[in-house]
């Protein structure tokens, strides 16, 4: 039996329409499960433990249920398929108007995967890891209440700067265009093997972002009486003085489908709505 999981924004009503669309068109194909707050008839609410073995995820809303949905396809490494329902949507390639075409594409299995890399973070205190997980856009050291937050950032061991700053984001090439890019910093094609390393509104003449080896080891420590880590702003963590953020690669790959090959220059121009006729019109 193959088995599909639908993941929607419940809080938007074009993301449950489409859903019972898809059930309606896949049902006779797949057995079709949902682990969202969502009563379809003939879908399957399921948990996350509990989810049979599953072909791809189809995720409905913006990319903000993307990353939602990215937690069930690395636990369980299968694609992604995003409709696009929210805003901007780079993780989400297709509109809303393509239901029939993501249809096609899961029954005949003709979409193409596009395999990105993660990262992995562990939280040090007094030697021991106290906290550990993953994020496919970025990973964030932030204030919470106080006005700034002091962090020292060293790379693979070695001093790079102190900073008293809003916060620090350790960012995949996925997330470039998300956080780090409203920060300010380098928008990276999908397929660098890179990461990005960035202070937000950091009080310091050298603030510049900075572009790594992936093989690189990042370490954000905390000298401010407190702090905040979010991971994909899902997983979160309170962070004290003395406390180690170390960010690294992580080996487990989010494996996003598109419904053909598409260059991601063509979806930048789309999702920024960039003028590429030329500033003076030509």
């Amino acid at each position: 039996m193959r088995n599909l999981l639908i993941v929607c924004n419940p809080a938007r009503v074009d993301a449950v329409v489409a859903a019972v669309e898809l059930q309606q068109n896949l049902a006779s194909t797949f057995g079709i499960y949902t682990i969202s707050d969502v009563d379809i008839p003939g879908m399957i609410k399921s948990t996350l433990a509990d989810l049979p073995q599953l072909e791809a995820a189809v995720v409905l809303g913006g990319d903000g249920t993307m990353l939602r949905a990215a937690e069930v396809a690395q636990e369980r490494d299968i694609p992604l398929l995003g409709v696009n329902l929210g805003s901007v949507g780079f993780l989400s390639e297709v509109e809303r108007s393509k239901i029939s075409d993501v249809i096609d594409a899961l029954v005949n299995k003709t979409y193409v995967i596009d395999p990105r890399i993660t990262l992995g973070y562990t939280v040090e205190r007094d030697g021991a890891v106290i906290a550990s997980g993953w994020a496919l856009n970025e990973v964030t050291v932030e204030r919470e209440k106080a006005t700034m937050v002091e962090l020292f950032l060293e790379i693979d061991n070695r001093p790079i700067s102190r900073w008293g700053c809003d916060g620090l984001i350790c960012s995949t090439p996925t997330g470039s265009t998300a956080y780090a890019f409203s920060a300010g910093g380098p928008i990276l094609w999908p397929e660098v093997d890179a990461l990005v390393v960035l202070p937000i509104s950091a009080h310091a003449l050298f603030s510049r972002p900075l572009v790594i080896s992936p093989q690189s080891k990042i370490a954000v420590g905390i000298e401010s009486s407190e702090a905040f880590l979010s991971a994909d702003a899902l997983r979160k963590f309170a962070l004290q003085r003395g406390d180690r953020v170390i960010v690294t690669k992580n080996p487990r790959i989010i494996k996003l489908a598109h419904l053909k090959n598409t260059l991601f220059s063509d979806r930048l121009v789309a999702k920024f709505k960039l003028p590429v006729e030329g500033w003076r019109g030509e």
